[in-house]
């Protein structure tokens, strides 16, 4: 049973599209042929819109280029360009350095929100994933909402529950999407100086931020990656091993598509004595900690803590930061420098860490690595919402348990006084219980599908200063989504306040503990500016 809606183009469409995309009826696929500015943007308007990436050139770029000289390429015909360089030197030499100079733009769309975890696990890629701030889930292409439908479970006994519990998800949320956008311009009436487009966006932002905790994690998303091809070989490795069948069988999608520019870089993946051995060793160690974990902790449940928990700093952290800062302006061995550090006094230090930052205009100057020296480690409980947008921060480490309802879930504040919490709440029921059905019904990895993304999330974060303070500078931003605002607006008072770190918190100047109203107003009004300059 396929699982994914195929897209029509028509003939056309078609001879256009061939030049430039591996396939035109995958939901993987790879763009070749376009100056890489071109692949940047489109995947740059990726997350706000609905349309498939193929659509979307179509639509929006394609008439904007000069495509004549490409008139005579077929890029769903595999390239074999420079395979036996490639071949002598990464695979007969294992030279892994050489996967690293060649890259491919991805586009990864039907993925599931359990599986665009997968898929951004890794560091050294880069990701643009379709958001659900800007994008309305009340749509039904081809008469389908947009939800991931697992063979396994559609050919099970489960499979009618499966489908008619999730529908009935997507039917709340598109019954409560224009009421949200009632309530929210009652609640906020539009400025006269805003334009109509200005302040639509912005309501409309506001209802899907409410609304967004009532979609499953089965509801689908685009990804955009642009990887190197050692990022890949590790990427497809891990999903190889999955237990998440989604991810594997995308595994294999992704494979045929990115073998059609990068064949060589990928050769080991699939061969038993290479790949296959790592993807078993994986799947092997997995396995082991499950069972390990199951019988060590054995009828032990969750102690009530806080929803962010500062697990793990150092005390001396600030005088070996302070050291770092002066580190590479002296001859000295960096003990010696620490030595001299403690004996500073209170002004003294202030003046190295202001000299070392220096003046800051935005939070886009950054201080160097010598914010690398300390690190903290927090143990955070959100919703699953929040948690997608923090996983992306590639330069930490962050690690989730699995996903299920037995942490409970959040309502937001809008969504019950506009009238809507009954109905909110009886789709977490229902979520609830669909998962419970699949888990006694053997689909242990499966049944996070059902999960609604406002049901919490335990993970771990493990960040240091330099990465806090990008992280909470801007995910504290009047734009962003309340939820992950409040997660790191609370890591960014226990730096301060229970590690004792005050002057690492004040590098962190860009950090906002404000509350707002319309958080994507004024981004609206910065947008309509630029349009406008332009």
């Amino acid at each position: 049973m396929h699982p994914y809606v195929v897209e029509h183009f028509t003939p056309s469409e078609e001879e256009i599209l061939r030049r430039y995309f591996t396939n035109l009826d995958q939901p993987v696929f790879a763009l070749v042929n376009l100056p890489e500015v071109v692949k940047g943007a489109l995947f740059a308007r990726y997350s706000r819109t609905p349309k498939s990436l193929r659509r979307l050139f179509l639509d929006e770029f394609v008439g904007e280029l000069d495509t004549s000289g490409d008139i005579t390429i077929d890029a769903t015909v595999g390239l074999k360009r420079a395979e036996d360089l490639y071949n002598k030197v990464f695979f007969e030499y294992g030279d892994d350095s050489v996967a690293q100079l060649g890259g491919v733009h991805l586009a990864c769309e039907q993925s599931s929100n359990l599986l665009t975890k997968v898929l951004e696990w890794g560091r050294l890629m880069a990701y643009l994933e379709q958001s659900t701030r800007y994008i309305a889930y009340d749509d039904r292409p081809d008469g389908r909402y947009r939800y991931y439908r697992p063979a396994s479970v559609l050919t099970s006994s489960l499979g009618t529950r499966y489908v008619g519990d999730l529908d009935r998800l997507f039917d709340g949320y598109r019954t409560l999407l224009p009421v949200m956008q009632d309530w929210f311009r009652e609640r906020y009436p539009k400025s006269a100086d805003d334009s109509d487009f200005v302040y639509r966006q912005s309501i409309r932002a506001k209802a899907f931020d409410a609304l967004r905790g009532m979609l499953p994690a089965a509801a689908l998303s685009n990804v955009g990656i642009y990887g190197t091809g050692q990022g890949y070989e590790a990427l497809l490795l891990r999903m190889r091993a999955h237990p998440l069948p989604e991810a594997r069988a995308y595994a294999d999608m992704m494979l045929v598509e990115l073998r059609k520019v990068i064949p060589s870089f990928l050769s080991r993946v699939d061969m038993p004595d290479r790949g296959g051995a790592w993807s078993a060793y994986m799947e092997s160690t997995r396995s082991a900690m499950e069972e390990v974990a199951g019988r060590l902790f054995a009828g032990e449940d969750p102690e009530p803590r806080p929803a962010v928990t500062l697990v793990d700093f150092d005390p001396d952290a600030e005088d070996k930061l302070l050291a770092a800062m002066l580190y590479p302006y002296t001859d000295l061995p960096e003990d010696q420098v620490l030595a001299r550090v403690r004996r500073l006094s209170a002004g003294e230090r202030a003046a190295v860490a202001e000299a070392y930052v220096g003046e800051r205009g935005n939070r886009r100057h950054k201080p160097g690595r010598a914010l690398e020296r300390t690190s903290y480690r927090f143990d955070v409980l959100s919703d699953y919402g929040a948690f997608r947008d923090l996983q992306r921060h590639r330069m930490l480490t962050i690690d989730w348990q699995t996903l299920a309802p037995n942490h409970g879930y959040v309502v937001p504040e809008a969504v019950v006084e506009a009238g809507a919490g009954d109905r909110y709440e009886d789709a977490m029921g229902r979520s609830a219980a669909l998962h419970d059905a699949l888990v006694a019904g053997g689909f242990g990895a499966e049944a996070g599908y059902a999960v609604a993304l406002a049901f919490r999330l335990r993970y771990s974060i493990q960040m240091n200063a330099r990465e806090a303070l990008h992280m909470l500078e801007l995910r504290t931003q009047a734009a962003g989504h309340p939820e992950y605002r409040r997660v790191c607006q609370e890591m960014h008072r226990l730096i301060a306040e229970q590690a004792g770190h005050p002057l690492v918190a004040g590098l962190m100047r860009f950090v906002d503990h404000g509350t707002y109203d319309l958080e994507r107003l004024e981004g609206e009004r910065r947008a309509e500016a630029r349009r406008s300059g332009r």
